[in-house]
């Protein structure tokens, strides 16, 4: 009788060890970026920006442009008014990406009680969990906003008001980054200095890079499904539209920080947009200095267009006559168009009216 053999262990097959372990690792992955998104909700506003938008919002004469501006210089504040807004009835049908939309809808009432109770932190003070991540993130991204509104001008572009969110968002993944990995960004990006280098470094080093993390926030949070693509594309190799627009707004906004950038992507991804090498060239002198000042039209105009024809002819310089005569009018109806304009501005003479339909963006 042939004595049995001892059973034998099974050896685990290598490429089930690996996936098991792979498994693993992708768990920890989804439960580090889930509490990192959780954090998220409590990322602070700068006070400064919730100080300005409660003093305008509670004052008899603001302008809705002002109050926009504000909310649009700050990511938290941007955030908390879109969720808000994408939550209403209206907005179950069309989501809303631009803040002046989400203004209009939560009103000015709405904003003041929602912006009163955000987190805030000073310039002067850390937050634990934070440190310093609230202000290198807020200076980037402002500044990828300024890059992205001058790019705009210069494209043509006309869903400004969008990229002006979608700019100022851009880089939201990086603080999911920051809460879900302590080596985030230091030893993540190690030695990779241009935006190209560092996104690679994250592909490489974590699985994800954080514009997808972004992407996958800003549907988290219920945002406009455009608007997270945008978010979400604007590292992808095939990069186009809005999303190549923040794409080179945020190697504008490197480069105006004396950062590293990669000039032949920077000429690739301007290709994309329609913009050619002398344009780029114009907004890459142009970004360091103070903007021009122009305005969005954002407050509705009280003024009939014949109205505004007779008035930025005025803010040219020019008489009554010359104004007649351009409009083929009579000079008293000339006299009689300003009288109005002055009484639905308040306006006590030209001078003024000038200046506030300047400042409404109306001419």
């Amino acid at each position: 009788m042939t004595p049995s053999k001892p059973a034998l262990k099974p050896v685990p097959e290598p490429s089930r060890t690996a996936a098991a372990a792979a498994a693993r690792e992708n768990e920890g992955h989804g439960r580090r970026l889930t509490a990192a998104f959780e954090a998220l909700e409590l990322f602070p506003a700068l006070a400064e920006s919730r100080n300005r938008v409660l003093r305008l919002v509670r004052e008899e004469h603001t302008s809705a442009g002002d109050v926009v501006a504000a909310i649009e210089s700050d990511v938290s504040l941007v955030i908390a008014v879109l969720r808000i807004a994408n939550r209403t009835a209206a907005a179950k049908k069309t989501k809303i990406a631009q803040v002046p939309k989400a203004v209009e809808a939560i009103t000015p009432a709405g904003v003041e009680a929602l912006v009163a109770r955000v987190n805030t932190f000073d310039f002067f003070e850390r937050i634990p969990g934070w440190e310093a991540a609230p202000e290198r993130f807020r200076l980037h991204a402002v500044a990828a906003q300024r890059a992205a509104d001058r790019l705009a001008r210069e494209a043509g572009y006309e869903e400004r008001d969008e990229l002006l969110v979608s700019a100022l968002l851009h880089d939201i993944g990086k603080l999911v980054l920051m809460h879900a990995y302590p080596g985030y960004p230091g030893q993540v990006h190690g030695e990779a200095q241009t935006p190209e280098e560092r996104i690679h470094r994250e592909r490489r080093e974590l699985g994800v890079d954080h514009a997808l993390v972004g992407g996958v926030l800003a549907r988290r949070w219920g945002l406009p499904p455009r608007l997270a693509t945008a978010i979400e594309r604007h590292h992808s190799d095939e990069v186009e539209g809005e999303s190549a627009l923040i794409r080179l707004a945020d190697m504008l906004a490197h480069y105006t920080a004396g950062q590293p950038v990669e000039p032949a992507r920077m000429l690739k991804v301007a290709k994309t947009v329609d913009l050619t090498a002398d344009q780029l060239r114009s907004v890459m002198y142009e970004l360091p200095y103070p903007q021009d000042g122009q305005r969005r039209q954002i407050d509705p105009c009280p003024l009939s267009t014949r109205e505004i024809d007779v008035l930025r002819r005025l803010a040219e310089g020019k008489v009554y006559k010359q104004i007649a005569l351009e409009l083929n009018l009579s000079t008293s109806t000339v006299r009689t168009h300003l009288h109005n304009t002055y009484c639905k501005l308040g306006a006590v003479d030209r001078a003024q009216a000038v200046l506030l339909a300047t400042q409404r963006g109306w001419l």
